[in-house]
């Protein structure tokens, strides 16, 4: 049986699931250039291309009331596929972040942690914010709880708490990572409550009339500022910091109260907050006893893949666990153009040793928000301006960190790893040990600790356990291969075409692995 899915909302994608298997997954903004595109029609053409007549459902990761655009994309599949949408029963957007995050982990029961900041509607015209699934094979998604927010009074959830302090820094609802970064300068003091357990307490905030509603801390609108500088920072970092320690101790009230509740042990993280590394390993660190799943792709990118999963598992009744290889099933068409000239592992690794700027692409891209080396930016983690230098690449705000890519089994000699012996996706933040910020300044995050991704195999374990033979470090910087505000880099073409528009002196080229050449700007 093979389902088509799609998410129409910001950052969309299609999915084409097929007995289990991923057959077919693609964010359109890759394919367009336009940051979290929301109109998936470049990917449907791709999917149609592959698939047409050969597609059993259709299913959509909004239910109709959820999303304006449901009447354009279900004309459209009827149009071009002769299809109509079809949902299991209970379906709604966190049913579909829940499923893609449990059929991933690998348990066969747990409980799923849905924290987003955008739901489905309810009756009362109030959205999702935080959900909690009992969840089993082949499909039982059993709601324990589900919480609302509503502009009507206005009420809010724990995302929206969190963006009052991005919305602070003059930033836009999606971009909470930002002031994740920049809560770290924030100071060691005693902040307000601003929940009471995982409940918001809705006073200590208001709405902006931007397009999104955003959240900020009362009182505070003339305070919003953009230009985050050395000299201003300190203010907003501490409202960042407020926001980070205040949610993260909600998010963990609600996540043992149901763990205590149920007995059940395993623990699946969902939604945008999911991408929050430093809760994460707060909650690994609090509750030891539990086993994490933490989704990759938890943002709304995943939707359409979860909204496939669930669907198949109601029409077929599977009750068969699948191992989906996280973050390396994104739709890519191998170009046989070639482009530079033929260089040696021994080669890039001289590149990077002389402080340059090293792309890698390699195969399909990710589907995650996070750089895993198919489609990175690498750099020398020993030098002193290494966040200065790549940031100025990428037209990063300053304060803004950098990820440790680590050889596996360096791992535990570096960090305090919470009890883990890998974290191969960047969905965690470590506690560095001692001599890291002197050694390793430029992935060193400012309160010693640092987002990591382990490797144990493939290109990018060569690649470092050549560097690590030349000169001693077994870690490499590493980010996503694109500049702030664009998509990550898709086919070869997109990548030469960044080389040949940078000028930045410290950046040398972009390496494509399996033609085993780098290609450089003349």
């Amino acid at each position: 049986m093979r389902i088509l899915a799609l998410s129409p909302s910001h950052d969309s994608s299609v999915a084409v699931y097929s007995n289990g298997q991923i057959e077919f997954f693609g964010k359109e903004e890759r394919f367009t250039g336009y940051k979290r595109d929301g109109y998936p029609f470049t990917t449907l053409e791709k999917a149609y291309d592959l698939f047409k007549g050969k597609i059993d459902h259709a299913t959509y990761s909004w239910l109709p009331n959820d999303c304006h655009r449901f009447e354009i994309f279900h004309a459209y599949l009827y149009k071009k596929f002769k299809l109509t949408m079809a949902y299991p029963p209970q379906s709604c957007h966190h049913l579909n972040h829940a499923a893609l995050a449990f059929y991933n982990s690998g348990f066969e029961e747990a409980l799923t942690f849905v924290i987003d900041r955008n739901g489905s509607w309810n009756e009362n015209k109030e959205r999702e914010s935080e959900t909690v699934f009992k969840c089993s094979y082949p499909h039982t998604f059993q709601t324990l709880y589900k919480s609302y927010w509503s502009h009507q009074y206005p009420t809010f959830g724990i995302v929206r708490v969190y963006e009052a302090a991005t919305t602070l820094m003059g930033q836009g609802a999606l971009e909470n990572g930002k002031a994740m970064g920049l809560a770290s300068y924030g100071q060691n003091k005693k902040y307000d409550k601003l929940f009471v357990g995982h409940k918001a307490l809705h006073n200590k905030f208001e709405e902006t009339n931007n397009e999104w509603g955003s959240a900020i801390f009362k009182g505070q609108k003339d305070k919003i500022e953009k230009n985050i500088t050395l000299s201003n920072y300190q203010f907003y970092a501490d409202a960042a910091k407020h926001v980070q320690i205040e949610t993260q101790k909600a998010a963990l009230s609600l996540i043992k109260k149901y763990v205590k509740k149920t007995g059940i042990k395993n623990i699946c993280l969902v939604g945008g907050y999911a991408l929050n590394v430093v809760a994460n390993s707060f909650f690994i660190k609090n509750l030891p006893d539990c086993n994490f799943y933490i989704e990759p792709v938890s943002d709304d990118t995943g939707t359409s893949l979860g909204a496939a999963m669930i669907l198949y598992r109601h029409e077929t009744k599977d009750k068969n666990i699948y191992n989906v290889p996280n973050n390396f099933y994104h739709y890519y068409k191998n170009s046989k153009e070639q482009y530079g000239v033929k260089k040696s592992i021994k080669d890039l690794c001289n590149i990077l040793n002389n402080q340059k700027i090293l792309a890698l692409f390699e195969g399909a891209p990710e589907s995650g928000p996070r750089a895993l080396g198919h489609r990175s930016l690498l750099f020398d983690p020993r030098n002193n301006l290494g966040k200065k230098i790549v940031n100025s690449l990428k037209n990063r705000e300053w304060y803004r960190p950098f990820a440790g890519v680590i050889l596996e089994e360096k791992f535990q000699d570096y960090f305090e790893t919470l009890g883990l012996k890998e974290s191969p996706y960047m969905t965690l933040s470590f506690k560095c040990k001692p001599m890291m910020k002197k050694q390793f300044p430029s992935i060193v995050h400012v309160d010693n600790t640092c987002r990591v991704q382990t490797v144990k195999d493939g290109f990018l374990y060569d690649l470092l356990k050549e560097f690590y033979k030349k000169t001693g470090c077994p870690f490499l910087l590493n980010t996503s291969f694109n500049t702030a505000g664009n998509p990550l880099i898709h086919t070869k073409k997109d990548a030469v075409k960044f080389v040949d528009n940078c000028n930045n002196p410290s950046f040398e080229g972009v390496y494509f692995v399996e033609d085993k050449k780098l290609y450089k700007s003349n």
